[in-house]
């Protein structure tokens, strides 16, 4: 299915809840909402895992080239040799830097062609390291065993982290379900039963007031719901990944199980 087809469907169930169903209009907004963003949200996601497998791939080709080049073979051949090797997702930025270098393109024009087209800043970072260097005329096979070592630490400190913080995760999806389930109790039990203690002591118009405060406060909840949702999210993943980017997969999780939570207890309620 196209992302045009994800489209359409959303916006016909959308269409469905709110002409059809209008006590479950919410969920079904939701539901179309989803499946609308679903391809985007899964491309977005799929770029993110391709960065980091061309960062790992990148950390491989700089070791190979770092022997290459201490075996004595200058760094451009070397590139060109190496190129012919499979380093999956980075294989296409690999055979363009060879081409661009058997073209006679200077060596440090094509490699910054390769740090651009990545959009790494690990890569960028190493790149500007071994340009600097063969610029300077300095020992390139000893610079280029520092980036592997640069670029393998860390590889390990955000390992480590990740294993570190996988506790914290798990803590902050608990925290934020008990957040929600407060949320849900307070609107859908301690706000009636407060509007009900309120029926017969106030006036007709002071009692319709008082609804269309409540109601005020009920969207209020459901909108804090999705910024805690969403604000949690990005926390999670730069505690787990270091970037804030990483954390757009956990937002999403969690708006969705709040939005579809709150949609279920209006229906209940």
């Amino acid at each position: 299915m196209s992302r045009i087809t994800f489209v359409i469907v959303g916006i016909l169930i959308i269409v469905a809840g709110v002409v059809f169903l209008k006590k479950m209009s919410l969920l079904f907004i939701g539901l179309g909402v989803i499946i609308a963003i679903l391809p985007f949200l899964l491309t977005y996601l799929v770029g993110v895992r391709k960065e980091k497998e061309k960062e790992a791939k990148f950390l491989e080709f700089i070791r190979e080239l770092a022997e290459s080049v201490k075996a004595g073979t200058p760094i451009t051949q070397s590139i060109v040799a190496i190129s012919k090797k499979d380093f999956g997702s980075l294989t296409p930025h690999i055979d363009k830097l060879a081409n661009q270098i058997s073209f006679s393109i200077p060596l440090k024009q094509a490699l910054r062609t390769l740090a651009a087209e990545t959009k790494s800043r690990v890569i960028s970072r190493t790149i500007e390291l071994i340009i600097q260097a063969e610029t300077s005329g300095g020992n390139i096979g000893d610079v280029l065993e520092s980036a592997v070592k640069a670029v393998s630490e860390i590889e390990k400190i955000n390992k480590e982290r990740k294993s570190q913080v996988y506790g914290m995760i798990v803590q902050g999806y608990v925290i934020f379900l008990i957040f929600i389930a407060i949320m849900l109790f307070v609107q859908l039990k301690f706000l009636p039963l407060i509007s009900q203690a309120m029926v017969g002591v106030t006036s007709s118009n002071a009692l319709m007031l008082q609804t269309s405060s409540f109601k005020i406060i009920k969207n209020t909840f459901f909108y804090l719901v999705l910024i805690q949702a969403a604000f949690a999210g990005l926390v999670i993943g730069k505690l787990s990944e270091g970037s804030l980017k990483y954390g757009v997969k956990h937002s999403a999780i969690l708006i969705a199980i709040s939005y579809l939570l709150v949609a279920v207890s209006k229906i209940i309620g």
